[in-house]
C-alpha cells in the first residue's frame, strides 16, 4: 500500500495547498495546479508498472473521448439547472469556481487545462492509483475508493459543490476507465471537458 499511500498523501498536500482558505491567498492556482500536474505525472511515471502500455490510439478510443466529455457536459448542465433551484448556496458556490478564472488569460488557460492539468489527473488518479488498486482490490473496489479519494482531497476548498462535482467526475471517469484502460481515451474526456465547461461553454 506504500506505493500509493505516499502518491495520494503528496497529493491531498498539493491539493491542500491549493484550495485551503489558509494556504490559497497565498499561491497563484494556476501556477500550483501546473506543478501539482507536473509532480503527479513524475510520480505516476516513476511508480506505475508498464506505464506505457496505457497508452493506446486509435480512431474509437479517441471518439468515445470526445463523446464522454460532451455527454459529461451535459450532466453538468442539468445539474447546475436543478441545484441552483433546489439549493439557494449552489449558484454563490459555483460562481466561485468560475471565480478561479478571473484576470486569467483564457488561451492560457485553455492550453493548461489541455496539456497538462486534465491529462496529468488522468494518469494519475486513474492510470496510476485506480489501476494499482485494481490488482489488489478488484475492478469495482479500486474504482470506488479512487473516486471517494479523488472528491476527498477537493475538501478543503470547504465548496459543498466542488466537491460533489469531483465526486461526479471521478465516478464518470472511473467508469470509463473501469471499461477502457486506454489513458488516451480518459485524457481526451477530461481535458476537452475542462476546457469546455469551464472556458468555451461554461454552464453559469
Amino acid at each position: 500500500m506504500k506505493k500509493v499511500l505516499i502518491p495520494i498523501l503528496v497529493a491531498a498536500v498539493l491539493w491542500f495547498v491549493m484550495f485551503s482558505p489558509w494556504t490559497s491567498p497565498f499561491v497563484n492556482f494556476w501556477i500550483a495546479m501546473a506543478g501539482a500536474g507536473t509532480i503527479l505525472t513524475l510520480m505516476s511515471a516513476f511508480l506505475g508498472e508498464n506505464f506505457k502500455k496505457q497508452f493506446q490510439f486509435s480512431v474509437k478510443d479517441i471518439f468515445i473521448g470526445l463523446a464522454s466529455a460532451a455527454v459529461l457536459w451535459v450532466v453538468f448542465y442539468l445539474g447546475n439547472y436543478f441545484s441552483t433551484m433546489i439549493f439557494d448556496f449552489a449558484k454563490p458556490q459555483i460562481g466561485g469556481i468560475y471565480g478561479m478564472k478571473n484576470g486569467e488569460n483564457p488561451v492560457y488557460l485553455s492550453l493548461l487545462l489541455l496539456l497538462l492539468v486534465g491529462p496529468a489527473e488522468e494518469i494519475f488518479w486513474r492510470g496510476f492509483i485506480q489501476r494499482t488498486l485494481i490488482g489488489k482490490y478488484g475492478e469495482w473496489t479500486a474504482m470506488i475508493v479512487t473516486t471517494l479519494i479523488y472528491a476527498s482531497v477537493h475538501i478543503w476548498s470547504f465548496n459543498f459543490m466542488l466537491v460533489m462535482a469531483a465526486l461526479v467526475c471521478g465516478a464518470f471517469w472511473g467508469l470509463l476507465y473501469r471499461y477502457n484502460k486506454n489513458l488516451v481515451t480518459l485524457i481526451i474526456s477530461h481535458a476537452v471537458w475542462d476546457v469546455a465547461v469551464f472556458i468555451v461553454f461554461p454552464i453559469l
